[in-house]
């Protein structure tokens, strides 16, 4: 019970943090013209401010803070200890936050991003956290360091982007990093690993706040925001760390749980499976996969009829459904069976969103245009 007292003050606190910060961040923009200029590829038809990703990680950190001093007075701890991880961790976030701040202000080009994304990731494994088993999908069990270290930063950066591209209508980065942070708060609590529950938990709640004012926003009267890359890329990063954390076989920290991996790909279902689609398109239809068009899933719900709300709320379910049907499945078959379970069943969602897109008189592809 004492847990969960702890997780809901980190969430309010946190909460709160964002419902001040993210107000003068709009005044802010106003003030200085930070907006998000509307172009082809974009949903919203006028500029709306940008820099809301800003109040992601002082209101985390904030939250984690101020609840771990109370909770330690409390019980009479005088000290905080700091893992290696958690050093190297903050580093790179820090350093992934400040990329994201200086391309909504300033505008960076995206190897510079790229370049930045990898010299994040790779500090994660110098202190000794990467992926190291497979826990008997496609039937390998421990890797060795050489496959993990590398493989463990793509999945990082891969990670990072895929919220990164999928932030296109308003909630959805927002509303999956939520769904998938809830679910490793989860797991971490069962592990007993209370302080990455507290800081998830502090992340939660400025997120709430954050999505009172992108969905509900009254841009006429300054009230709605965008995240930004300051936003997308912190939630990426962090959702990055948390899935090799989450997978890593370490005995010493957390028990054996075989299930791990999978629950950490199965919280990014979406996200990662519709950058994979969209690059395998472009790859079919001979075009750059670095090239923006309007072919993720959104755009695609879009395309059938659906409005923004509707279509954030249709992504949503799929990331649900495949958490539940995943978590089910997990009891009765293999690993490496659910992953094409996923699969397929993700093929035949994008199939009949196809065909209703054919059904409305639209092109199932589309280029930038």
């Amino acid at each position: 019970m004492i847990q969960y007292s702890i997780l809901f003050i980190a969430f309010l606190f946190s909460a709160i943090c964002g419902l001040i910060s993210i107000p003068l961040i709009l005044n802010f923009c106003k003030e200085k013209g930070l907006y998000d200029i509307p172009d082809e590829r974009k949903i919203h038809k006028t500029g709306i401010p940008r820099l809301g990703g800003i109040s992601f990680l002082p209101s985390m950190l904030l939250a984690f803070l101020a609840t771990t001093f109370t909770h330690n007075s409390f019980n009479g701890i005088n000290e905080i200890t700091l893992s290696l991880w958690s050093l190297y961790f903050f580093i790179s976030l820090l350093l992934i936050y400040s990329v994201g701040l200086v391309d909504d202000i300033l505008g960076l080009d995206a190897k510079t991003k790229f370049v930045v994304q990898i010299l994040a990731a790779c500090l994660l494994p110098l202190s000794g956290l990467y992926l190291n088993n497979f826990y008997g999908f496609l039937g390998l069990h421990e890797i060795p360091s050489y496959i993990g270290i590398p493989l463990t930063v793509f999945i990082i950066v891969f990670i990072n982007n895929a919220i990164n591209l999928i932030d296109g209508i308003d909630g959805l980065a927002a509303g999956l990093s939520f769904i998938a942070l809830f679910g490793f708060m989860i797991c971490f609590l069962n592990e007993e690993m209370m302080k990455y529950s507290v800081l998830i938990a502090g992340l939660l709640g400025v997120i709430i706040s954050f999505l009172y004012f992108n969905l509900f926003g009254d841009p006429k009267k300054n009230r709605k925001i965008f995240m930004g890359d300051s936003g997308s890329l912190t939630l990426g990063f962090i959702l990055g760390f948390l899935a090799v954390k989450y997978a890593m076989y370490n005995p010493k920290v957390m028990n054996w749980t075989p299930d791990s991996l999978l629950l950490s790909y199965t919280f990014l279902i979406v996200p990662v499976f519709d950058v994979v689609r969209v690059i395998l398109v472009r790859l079919m239809h001979k075009k750059p996969i670095f090239n923006a068009d309007k072919n993720h899933v959104h755009h695609k719900l879009m395309r059938i009829g659906l409005t923004q709300h509707q279509a954030l709320a249709c992504i949503l379910s799929m990331a649900l459904f495949f958490i539940l049907i995943n978590i089910a499945l997990k009891f009765i078959v293999p690993s490496t069976v659910i992953v094409g379970i996923d699969i397929v069943l993700w093929l035949c969602i994008n199939y009949f969103i196809n065909k209703a897109i054919e059904k409305n008189g639209q092109k199932v592809y589309l280029e930038r245009e």
